[in-house]
């Protein structure tokens, strides 16, 4: 595995950059837009549920304790010119909140991962990068996710979301799955065992260790991402092998 070295600054940066889009997007699709990447969702749904993750960040990640919090409470529904205003407000907020705390100030996670505020500092980025791809895309206008940041998110769905036993794929395949992101000179090895999954550093593998690809997937860093999301459809990619190994990594 190539690791990108995110940080604070790094994530921040994009969540800065894809919040207008995201905000702009809804605007434009509207609310009774359906959502291709999450089946049964109109525009309104999306706004709603993430004004509601990111109001819950806004009030865990700042409490400075490891233990697990409440689930988030969904208030009624406003109207849609209120909803938009709503959602404008939290995403201010959360970039202020995460702005202020240090990667390393304690933060309840539900990963198997240290307990800090990195850990929602990387994730708001990528949930808002994603969810501003699915409202362009409810305005028939998607963009691309930014390369490097894409390559940051198929690397925390391997290390976050599959050990965290988030996966929405088979769990009774055995293997090894190479992913390639083509426009980012990133790659992954991830090792199948069943229900366990394993990521290996492409630094430390020898020549004598069974890592050969039984499967793998090629394409732009986005591509990869969104497939891994439950986005596209593996056929977006170039792949070879058991194409059940590379559905078996998806996690949405």
């Amino acid at each position: 595995m190539n690791r990108l070295h995110a940080t604070k600054d790094f994530w921040l940066a994009a969540l800065r950059a894809d919040s207008p889009a995201l905000q702009d997007a809804v605007a434009q699709a509207g609310p009774e837009a359906a959502v291709p990447g999450c089946p049964g969702w109109t525009v309104a749904d999306l706004v709603e549920h993430l004004t509601t993750q990111l109001h819950w960040i806004r009030e865990i990640a700042p409490r400075g304790v490891t233990e697990r919090p409440g689930q988030p409470q969904t208030p009624p529904r406003p109207e849609w010119d209120a909803a938009l205003d709503g959602l404008r407000r939290e995403l201010t907020g959360t970039i202020e909140t995460l702005e202020a705390l240090d990667a390393d100030f304690p933060a309840w996670n539900w990963a198997p991962q240290a307990k800090k505020a990195a850990f929602w500092q990387r994730r708001t980025a990528h949930e808002v990068s994603v969810h501003r791809w699915d409202a362009e895309s409810a305005a028939e206008r998607p963009t691309p996710i930014e390369t490097k940041l894409a390559a940051d998110g198929v690397s925390e769905v391997l290390d976050t979301w599959l050990p965290a036993g988030r996966r929405k794929g088979p769990t009774d395949l055995h293997g090894v799955v190479h992913l390639v992101a083509n426009d980012a000179g990133y790659e992954w090895f991830v090792r199948l065992r069943g229900a366990g999954v394993a990521l290996l550093d492409t630094m430390t593998i020898l020549d004598s260790d069974d890592h050969h690809a039984r499967a793998q997937a090629t394409g732009t860093a986005s591509d990869l991402l969104l497939m891994l999301m439950g986005r596209l459809r593996t056929d977006r990619l170039v792949m070879t092998g058991d194409p059940r190994l590379i559905s078996a990594l998806r996690t949405g």
